[in-house]
């Protein structure tokens, strides 16, 4: 079966979904031996969370950015994410979807969130035929995303590098084993009609 051009793939289980983010090690290293952001994290600037491994590893660079060094897989509520989907704004204009183009503006001005769908990549990191979910939370998003949402924090930069290091040497199948089981999110029309161009 072909897989929609706009699902949300994720780890989830009946309580929380998992996202990803990347940090420099200031950030990214207290954040999970904490389980929480450090002060050194900004509440007041727009953050990208990602459900898709591979999508963040296209990001990152399998953690060999600079700035990106340490990944982070978030746990957060279903809640939380639910919140964010149902007061997110596209981050584009579209037409049909979008009564007109100021319309739109206003949205995406006031939204504490914002959606927007990317390439999903592949194990080399190629883009495929459908899209990834990117949610970007600012101003109450991210504060609540901070401060209520987060469930646990790991550090899955290791597991990043030894899927790198299994593609570099050609080693495809032992690394898909290796990738988060991301399944379909149960997210249906009511969280996702205002955000599918």
């Amino acid at each position: 079966m072909e897989e929609p051009k706009h699902r949300i793939r994720a780890v989830h289980t009946a309580s929380t979904v998992t996202v990803y983010q990347a940090y420099d090690p200031e950030i990214g290293l207290p954040a999970a031996r904490f389980g929480r952001f450090p002060t050194a994290w900004k509440r007041d600037r727009m953050t990208w969370v990602k459900p898709s491994f591979l999508w963040m590893m296209y990001r990152c660079g399998w953690g060999m950015k600079e700035g990106q060094e340490t990944v982070l897989a978030i746990e957060i509520i279903r809640e939380g994410f639910e919140w964010a989907l149902r007061h997110a704004c596209l981050s584009h204009y579209e037409r049909g979807l979008h009564p007109d183009r100021d319309t739109w503006k206003r949205q995406l001005k006031h939204a504490p969130a914002r959606v927007q769908w990317d390439p999903e990549r592949d194990l080399r990191l190629q883009p495929l035929t459908y899209r990834s979910l990117q949610l970007g939370l600012s101003d109450e998003g991210a504060r609540r995303y901070a401060d209520e949402w987060i469930v646990a924090v790991t550090d899955v930069t290791p597991l990043a590098r030894e899927i790198h290091t299994l593609m570099r040497n050609d080693e495809p199948d032992t690394a898909v084993r290796l990738l988060p089981e991301e399944r379909p999110y149960p997210a249906g029309d009511e969280l996702l009609a205002h955000l599918r161009p």
